[in-house]
């Protein structure tokens, strides 16, 4: 394609950046425009920027104009746009940018270099939802809990700024400024640091496939930005390798960078990466992780991909097993085989997984459960070769944002199956060697939905609305317009603060026990999954067949024991599997148990068992 390699890092830096001696140099890339005016508040005139030597780029140094200094751009026809670069939209996605000071706030984590991959529990949050304050300091308030419950790894939902005061985060239109109905940057660094004092990494969800669609003004002033050659389900797509990429690239690549430098994040979660579409000899994503792996070096930096494509290449390992390119993908293969077993549900794609018991071991055992084959409901092949890698290369969950969002009512798992169903799941995929991950209040089984929410405005909103309803349409239980009609309207208020979690519940009698359930799954995995993971390499994993929906899964480790699931995840009883307590003259332990099981081998609904078998 053209300009494949372009030569990103010596291009000027996007947006206003501060200088040693306290001025500020505002940079703008507006190849379709001649003059670029800068307008400050409070000086009446505005000024007017330089064309550089290189193409397309204004500037200008104001050795007057220091941090807190609020500007916009003007165009040749007196549109005011912001900084696209901006670190700060204190008044929203139309107001005006703000000079943040990136060494203003203290740091105090000097000696924190992150945390090995094979001992992460991940928990995502949604920080307007979190708590009740809706924001990075009520985040920082609940993570004494969090570090108690047992897991060690925070992943934000998308933080950049976006139109109105609530959405999930993914039509942000300022990649480089987080929201300011959650908090001012160093508000989100003070968070930061305090999970790296409680031991726990923080993990960002960042968005490089589109804008949202209000407040991106990009098309005005640099529609080289996008490109038609490459279509989305947002439109047009990012020009990754088009004519004039270069800054294109700049600007995500140091996006990244910047996450991980000035506010300390240990890793990103990089959003349908499928969507990023790039023919030039080196893709975007490529050059993303050899950038950070070469800025970073020295700090345990994780890149998580989130690829509908299920693309192992992108997860292979180097000699020593440490990740080549990118740490772990989004493993949606396990999520729907757990959950078709629990829910029988088989609308839409899950119908390719439902009573598929061959596909169940396989995604425990190896990662995808497609591995190159035909999807029927795709009509294509889906995804490569996966059991090659070692089991910390996949993310296993049982609830995500998307997974309950995405449902209509967008209910959560306690209220599609019964409790001793959902602990048998549980119990599966928290002791999995792939590394799991919950959902905000899954751990005592909160009650409150994630429906989907957003706060736009006029025919915009008006058009979400209606998408909205049109997405459930081909469902048999919404055929009914009145019934679609009870779908929460995802421009009210009410259906942002219905998914507010209510903290108060996890005192409850039967919160709490779920609580205390997961503090003792998740003390086991520590005590005796995450020594076993440190010596799974690749390869070593297999299962076996018992009955329907039941399977045996093994994973050999280099020069160690055994590790074994036995798991009966139907309502049928099923013998077979090894007696219970009988372990080879080498020894061996149970881990945990879900469920009953007797001694000859036969597993009771529902049952789920892990031992460690020493041969």
């Amino acid at each position: 394609m053209l300009n494949p390699n372009a030569d990103v890092e010596n291009l000027p830096a996007h947006g206003a950046a501060l200088d040693p001696d306290g001025g500020t140099t505002f940079r703008l890339w507006a190849p379709a425009q001649p003059r670029i005016l800068l307008t400050v508040a409070d000086h009446p005139d505005p000024y007017l920027m330089e064309s550089t030597a290189t193409k397309g780029w204004h500037e200008l140094t104001l050795p007057h104009l220091g941090r807190g200094t609020r500007y916009a751009f003007v165009l040749p026809d007196g549109t005011r746009v912001p900084d696209p670069a901006s670190h700060f939209q204190r008044d929203g996605v139309s107001g005006l940018s703000e000079v943040v000071d990136p060494r203003k706030y203290q740091w105090r984590d000097h000696d924190w270099m992150g945390r090995p991959w094979q001992t992460a529990v991940l928990y995502e949050l949604h920080v307007g939802t979190f708590t009740p304050e809706g924001t990075f300091r009520g985040v920082l308030s609940r993570l004494d809990q969090l570090a108690d419950l047992g897991v060690n790894a925070i992943e934000l939902m998308p933080i950049a700024e976006f139109p109105g005061k609530r959405n999930w985060g993914y039509d942000g239109v300022f990649p480089y400024a987080c929201a300011a109905a959650y908090g001012h940057p160093d508000e989100l660094k003070e968070l930061v640091d305090a999970a790296h004092a409680r031991g726990l990494m923080v993990i960002l969800d960042v968005v490089y496939n589109h804008f949202g669609p209000e407040g991106n003004f990009l098309s005005l002033y640099a529609p080289q930005f996008f490109t038609e050659r490459h279509q989305t389900p947002w439109g047009a797509g990012i020009n990754f390798d088009g004519v004039e990429n270069a800054a294109v690239r700049e600007f995500y690549l140091a996006n990244a960078i910047r996450w991980l430098q000035e506010f300390h994040f240990d890793g990103l979660r990089l959003d349908a990466v499928h969507a990023i579409l790039d023919d030039s000899d080196r893709h975007f994503l490529d050059e993303l992780a050899a950038r950070v792996r070469r800025e970073l070096a020295g700090r345990q930096i994780h890149l998580i991909l989130e690829n509908e494509e299920n693309q192992a290449s992108r997860l292979a390992r180097r000699a020593g097993g440490t990740p080549a390119r990118f740490t772990a993908q989004w493993n949606d293969d396990v999520h729907h085989v757990l959950h078709t077993a629990a829910t029988q549900e088989t609308c839409g794609y899950y119908a390719d997984y439902h009573g598929d018991t061959a596909k169940l071991g396989r995604a425990l055992a190896e990662g995808f459960a497609f591995q190159g084959e035909v999807m029927p409901f795709r009509g294509s092949a889906r995804g490569e070769p996966s059991w090659f890698l070692p089991p910390d290369a996949f993310v296993a969950f049982i609830q995500n944002h998307d997974q309950i969002g995405n449902r209509a009512q967008g209910e959560r798992w306690g209220q599609l199956a019964p409790q001793h169903v959902r602990r048998a799941i549980a119990a599966v995929y928290l002791l999995l060697p792939q590394i799991p991950m919950l959902f905000m209040g899954e751990e005592w089984n909160a009650a409150q939905p994630f429906p989907f929410f957003c706060d736009f405005q006029g025919d915009l909103a008006d058009a979400v609305r209606a998408g909205r309803q049109a997405e459930f349409d081909h469902l048999p239980e919404f055929a009914d317009p009145a019934r679609r009609k009870s779908i929460p309207d995802p421009l009210s208020s009410s259906t942002f603060e219905s998914a507010i979690l209510h903290w108060e519940d996890r005192d409850n009698v039967e919160n709490l026990a779920w609580l205390n359930w997961y503090r003792d799954i998740l003390a086991a995995r520590r005590a005796q999954i995450v020594p076993v993971l440190q010596r799974l390499t690749g390869g070593e994993a297999c299962y076996f067949i018992q009955g329907p929906q039941a399977v045996t899964v093994q994973w050999l480790c280099s020069g160690g024991p055994l590790l074994r699931l036995n798991a009966n995840l139907s309502d049928s009883v099923c013998g077979g599997f090894p007696p219970s307590g009988e372990f080879p003259p080498g020894g061996g332990c149970e881990i945990w148990i879900e469920g009953r099981r007797d001694e000859a081998g036969v597993l009771q609904p529902w049952c789920v068992q892990w031992s460690i078998v020493r041969e």
